[in-house]
């Protein structure tokens, strides 16, 4: 999985994008995956690697840079982290 699922959710409102806010959702229990950029800054993934086992949530490291990942995020700035909500989750046993 990866750019290609993140693609996929862009259209919907299921992704928190940047690094506050997906550590603010990570304490509040409202993610099911966080993606990580590459060169995501090293206190970032240490907060995240201290809170996602917490509340049970995977992280997955992406090969993509920051920049790489506001250019496949439509944004005009670099993102270091992404949270997937619950309701994709809920989406994908639907179908």
């Amino acid at each position: 999985m990866s750019v290609d699922e993140i693609k996929k959710q862009l259209k919907s409102k299921v992704l928190v994008i940047g690094a506050d806010k997906v550590l603010k959702a990570l304490k509040n229990k409202e993610l099911v995956k966080v993606f990580l950029a590459s060169n995501a800054p090293k206190g970032l993934v240490n907060d995240i690697a201290h809170y996602a086992p917490m509340v049970r949530v995977e992280v997955e490291n992406l090969e993509v840079p920051n920049d790489e990942l506001g250019v496949v995020c439509k944004k005009p700035f670099s993102i270091a982290a992404i949270g997937m909500k619950h309701l994709a989750e809920k989406g994908k046993f639907e179908k």
